[in-house]
């Protein structure tokens, strides 16, 4: 028996939580959130609510208990080196420190350390810190870049030539809008092909590698509207995707393994957590689009969806640097699932409609990401709401099964109901068919 520390509230720390608690080891959760998601609070013995990134706030909350393991779900906290502060007190840490969840909280520091270590695989880039240095960089790459926030903007910092920005002069007024709240920002080619994420958990030094997940950002069904933190994403059942070639996933893996060695030569220490690499496959290979130090959201639930392995155990050994210990059996199933949303997001944030989850039944797990409980009604918190995660022997199933729940959840909400789906999936292998012939 351990207690375990649950840092977040959102639904991919519930997704956390519930598979810690199904554990054997009869663990005990705690968990600190910035909201009461009385989900996550139903699975803990003490549940307390603040700032998640105030590291002094964090070591008082747990001062009366006894933690054994500290998992950190959002990226947040470990900006602000919550990892680092917990580990200084002799906790055991599944999180990255600060130093090295720069992989994610700086995507400049990102784009030298790849350009040093696979420069093969990272697109053309340029930290850019005047508009000067940005119409410079546009006229080389015309039509094809992409813009970035250099810090954390909650998945909703780029924008992409073609999708949201439509001329140089819209690009310039992003690039100066950025550089307004930040010394600098980046500008990358923009890659041509299907994305897709390949996430691992290491301690530094043995790698276990998840199922590739392909996540939606859009808002809406086709791919369109504005980014958002993900609407929904899938697996298939040989945890591959479609469109995606063995040769892809051999090379996710590897690059993922570099980029954590490579992170603990350039800090002096090892990386312990999950690794998210985002990816896209491209005509004569893969290329890096992003990492991120977390898990990701809506992916997480995909893949521990799939994943037999005691989570409590898996966690620990990796925060503790005996990975190897461990083996990770995987379901041979295809999983979808599908976020409900407040009417409005992402550009409207509606807080505090309710809703009613009670008709969802148990064909498919509900997690529920931003709520809280206002007079003992569960009411939306203004971002993603709940996610739908359904298993099948083939995406076709668990995508009817998601799509038939997610419908029976009530309130001022909406969906992607295209998510998984035969049609939308038929078109990504088209295109990537294309792309190489």
């Amino acid at each position: 028996m351990r207690d375990i520390l649950i840092i977040g509230s959102g639904a991919r720390e519930h997704v956390l939580a519930y598979s810690i608690s199904e554990s054997d080891s009869q663990n005990r959760l705690y968990c600190i959130g910035s909201t009461v998601n009385p989900a996550i609070k139903e699975l803990c013995y003490d549940y307390t609510v603040g700032d998640i990134t105030d590291v002094e706030f964090i070591l008082q909350s747990i001062t009366s208990w006894n933690i054994g393991l500290a998992v950190i779900g959002p990226e947040a906290p470990l900006s602000t080196g919550v990892a680092d502060a917990l580990r200084a007190e002799g906790i055991p840490v599944f999180g990255p420190d600060r130093s090295l969840a720069r992989i994610e909280t700086s995507k400049s520091y990102t784009r030298d350390l790849l350009e040093t270590i696979v420069p093969e695989s990272s697109p053309i880039y340029q930290v850019i810190r005047n508009e000067a240095e940005a119409e410079k960089l546009l006229g080389r790459l015309g039509d094809y870049y992409v813009i970035k926030a250099d810090g954390l903007m909650g998945g909703k910092g780029v924008q992409v030539a073609g999708d949201h920005l439509h001329n140089h002069q819209e690009a310039l007024s992003y690039v100066k809008e950025l550089l307004q709240s930040s010394t600098q920002c980046v500008i990358e080619e923009k890659l041509i092909g299907q994305e897709f994420s390949l996430m691992t958990i290491t301690d530094g030094e043995t790698s276990i590698h998840l199922p590739a997940v392909q996540d939606h950002k859009r808002a809406y069904n086709g791919d369109k509207g504005p980014n958002t933190g993900g609407m929904g994403s899938y697996t298939d059942t040989d945890h591959s995707l479609p469109f995606l070639s063995e040769e892809d996933i051999v090379s996710a893996r590897e690059l993922n393994e570099k980029v954590i060695g490579a992170l603990a030569e350039d800090n002096g220490k090892p990386y312990r957590g999950v690794l998210y690499g985002g990816f896209m496959a491209v005509d004569d290979g893969v290329m890096i689009i992003e990492y991120n130090a977390r898990f990701g959201d809506p992916e997480v639930m995909n893949l521990l969806s799939v994943v037999q392995t005691d989570f409590s155990e898996l966690f620990y050994q990796a925060a503790v640097g005996t990975l190897k210990e461990v083996t990770i059996d995987l379901l041979p199933k295809a999983s979808v699932c599908k976020y409900v949303v407040p009417e409005g997001y992402p550009t409207v944030s509606n807080k505090g409609a309710e809703i009613d989850i009670s008709k969802i039944d148990d064909s498919c797990r509900l997690f529920l990401g931003s709520v809280d409980l206002k007079e003992g009604r569960l009411v939306t918190g203004g971002s993603r709401t709940a996610a739908c995660i359904a298993i099948g022997d083939t995406i076709e199933e668990a995508e009817r099964i998601a799509e038939a729940q997610i419908r029976r959840i009530n309130g001022d909400l909406f969906h992607r109901d295209d998510i998984g789906t035969t049609p939308l999936i038929e078109l990504r292998i088209k295109a990537m068919k294309d792309l190489r012939a």
